[in-house]
């Protein structure tokens, strides 16, 4: 049984926030499925609300759960590897990564093979420095990736993220013809979440589309753009299997067509506004090349 009491020192008011930090093994969808079954308590009573208000000297408990097995083995351990990285920007707090599709940045389950955090240690550990991710991107996901150097860079970076002072812009491709820009407004593992779209450009079937998600749930865009019948093109997950399979066979795309083109937030140490960008990578800049001379 977990049974933690809210200290002043790294105070966390929300009580989702709370128990991601104090459960750093257990996955955030796991952390929401015990608030909705009743099984996280606040002082002996039941919390199901992720965004319950604590207050220091609360006992936060955690009951009817095993969770021995959400902690990491050995196995999981993480080793410093050599590895090119795309660096965007680097100055002493933060650097800024062109991150390439199909690497993951933590290792998953199965075959372990190098992921991005143990290139970025490896980066960290020749310049004196100890990398802390502040954001997430998905494996099959490509663009900017921001990383902390230090443990205060990366809670002031964290929580620009989670202030949502931090406006990400991305490029995909989804199924269908796209009529008109808008907006998505469906709450993710209950929590709000809200993502606008921009068409770009429609093809015969797919269209190219700016997408700002405004919160920063797991899988926000792909499951917003599928809730509204526009899945992204390649989403095995979400998206529509025979359709996936055809465009894969037309035009080559070996993964979803989601691409992170652009970050930028308030930098409060220049005191200044910032922003960064990643070029459309050549595999998805190909499909869409096709698909221009298709037209």
């Amino acid at each position: 049984m977990f049974k933690e009491k809210v200290e002043k020192q790294g105070y966390y008011r929300r009580l989702d926030r709370f128990l991601r930090k104090k459960l750093p093994d257990v996955p955030l969808s796991a952390i929401y499925k015990f608030l909705r079954k009743g099984k996280v308590y606040v002082n002996g009573k039941r919390a199901r609300d992720p965004s319950f208000e604590l207050k220091v000297g609360d006992v936060v408990e955690i009951r009817y759960v095993n969770l021995e097995r959400f902690k990491r083995t050995e196995k999981d351990s993480l080793e410093p590897q050599p590895m090119e990285l795309d660096i965007i920007f680097e100055d002493d707090r933060y650097l800024v990564l062109n991150k390439p599709p199909s690497i993951a940045l933590h290792p998953g389950k199965g075959i372990h093979v190098a992921t991005l955090i143990e290139g970025l240690m490896y980066y960290g550990k020749e310049r004196g420095f100890t990398p802390h991710l502040v954001h997430r991107l998905d494996k099959q996901t490509s663009g900017v990736l921001i990383v902390a150097k230090d443990v205060e860079s990366a809670r002031i970076l964290g929580e620009l993220f989670r202030d949502r002072k931090v406006r990400k812009v991305y490029i995909c491709l989804v199924k269908g013809i796209v009529e008109k820009s808008g907006t998505v407004d469906e709450p993710i593992e209950g929590q709000d979440a809200s993502t606008e779209y921009i068409v770009l450009k429609n093809y015969d079937d797919v269209s190219l589309l700016k997408v700002i998600p405004y919160t920063g749930r797991k899988h926000q865009i792909r499951k917003h753009m599928s809730s509204i019948n526009h899945p992204i093109v390649g989403d095995r997950l979400y998206g529509d299997k025979e359709f996936n399979r055809q465009f894969k066979r037309k035009y080559g795309l070996k993964r979803f067509f989601l691409h992170c083109e652009g970050v930028s937030f308030f930098d409060p140490w220049k005191m200044e506004k910032v922003r960064f960008e990643s070029p459309l990578p050549e595999d998805l800049s190909k499909v869409l090349s096709l698909l221009e001379k298709e037209r």
